[in-house]
């Protein structure tokens, strides 16, 4: 698999207020306060253009028995790698595997506080020393940021397993261990694969409100989805991508499909999974290798009724994706409210779970929310 060296542009999404600097999360929910867990986040219910404010832990409240939530299986990677251009510190993230055993990187340069900042890619044969004694040269641009690079004298996984950290920016914190960074979901994958970024939509499930939704008729269907890097600087439509729908989880959906229950996604990563596996007649197929879908308005979604996940920057290719699930006025009217209310943006950040419109009865949250 090659990926598109000239991405299509996709349609500009449209302007939006833009999100204040304080409302970045900038650690994770469970470091706020004593006695917290992951859970510990607030949760934007959009049916349609009617919000509701809630607390995540209520999320079994909110769903149906018969409801199925498709997750991303997907481990993440400490993919980010310190380097060298001569006598240049340059730190890379490592992105996508392709199947002629190079990678896909973005080459970014330290800023000083722990982080990075973008940077111009190439030229092809630019040479990064590695850790260990490794090297990797650039040899094919993919876009402006990412370029196809072969790596020498090193086994990438095993290099990200000894000297990577995961990737962060700026708007975090500090640095945070690898576990913070997978969520309840995570397999490994026999081969090491994994993804570059966190599928944070599912950050916030713990063990026991698993249990509890499954104890609800709530039922799961695992996908795989290995995300490359979405750098907040620059908002391209997504790359090519693994991905995997098993045949177990493809009769699961078609099953709920059939009957009363509504198939909701967690995160955009699962949304491309299977849809990337749906037929046009709505049908899901077993299917594994790599998509290049890119879920827009004018394509629209054929399987998923629902999305549970993060809030993203107003200028985000994401947001195409919300617009198709929900429509522009519900994803408008969300954002508005979220800005109002302070909510937290990022992989750290609060949640939104985008239904169908619905008996306008909701149920709000009982309890205080952080």
């Amino acid at each position: 698999m090659r990926l598109a060296t000239g991405v299509p542009p996709l349609e500009p999404v449209r302007k939006r207020a833009s999100v204040p600097e304080e409302l970045s999360a900038r650690v994770p929910a469970e470091q706020r306060g004593p006695g917290l867990d992951r859970d510990a986040v607030r949760l934007l219910v959009s049916r349609g253009t009617e919000v509701s404010h809630h607390c995540f832990g209520e999320l079994p409240r909110l769903l149906r028995s018969g409801d199925l939530l498709v997750v991303n299986t997907s481990p993440t990677l400490a993919a980010a790698v310190d380097g060298r251009i001569g006598h240049a510190r340059v730190v890379v993230h490592f992105s996508t595997r392709g199947d002629d055993g190079r990678w896909a990187v973005e080459l970014r340069d330290p800023d000083g506080r722990g982080t990075t900042r973008a940077r111009a890619g190439g030229p092809a044969g630019t040479e990064v020393r590695l850790p260990g004694g490794g090297r990797l040269v650039l040899e094919e641009a993919v876009s402006g940021r990412l370029w196809w690079a072969r790596v020498c004298e090193a086994d990438v996984l095993g290099l990200l397993r000894e000297h990577g950290r995961p990737i962060r920016y700026s708007y975090t914190e500090r640095d945070q261990p690898l576990s913070v960074y997978q969520t309840v979901f995570a397999l490994a994958s026999p081969d090491g694969a994994g993804s570059a970024e966190m599928p944070s939509a599912a950050r916030p499930f713990t063990a026991r409100l698993v249990a509890e939704l499954v104890s609800r008729g709530v039922q799961f269907a695992p996908v795989t989805l290995h995300t490359g890097v979405a750098s907040a600087e620059a908002h391209e439509p997504p790359y090519p991508e693994r991905f995997s729908v098993p045949e177990a989880s493809a009769r699961l959906i078609n099953a709920v499909r059939a009957g009363d229950g509504r198939v909701i996604a967690v995160g955009t990563t699962a949304v491309r999974a299977v849809e990337s596996a749906a037929g046009a007649d709505g049908a899901v197929r077993a299917r594994a290798g790599w998509t290049d879908l890119v879920v827009t308005p004018e394509r629209g979604v054929r399987v998923v009724d629902g999305l549970l996940t993060g809030l993203h920057e107003p200028e985000a290719s994401h947001l195409l994706m919300l617009e198709a699930v929900a429509g522009r006025a519900a994803v408008d009217r969300g954002y508005e409210e979220a800005l109002r209310r302070n909510y937290l943006w990022h992989e750290f950040g609060d949640v939104h779970l985008l239904l169908p419109r619905e008996d306008p009865h909701t149920e709000h949250c009982a309890r205080n929310c952080w």
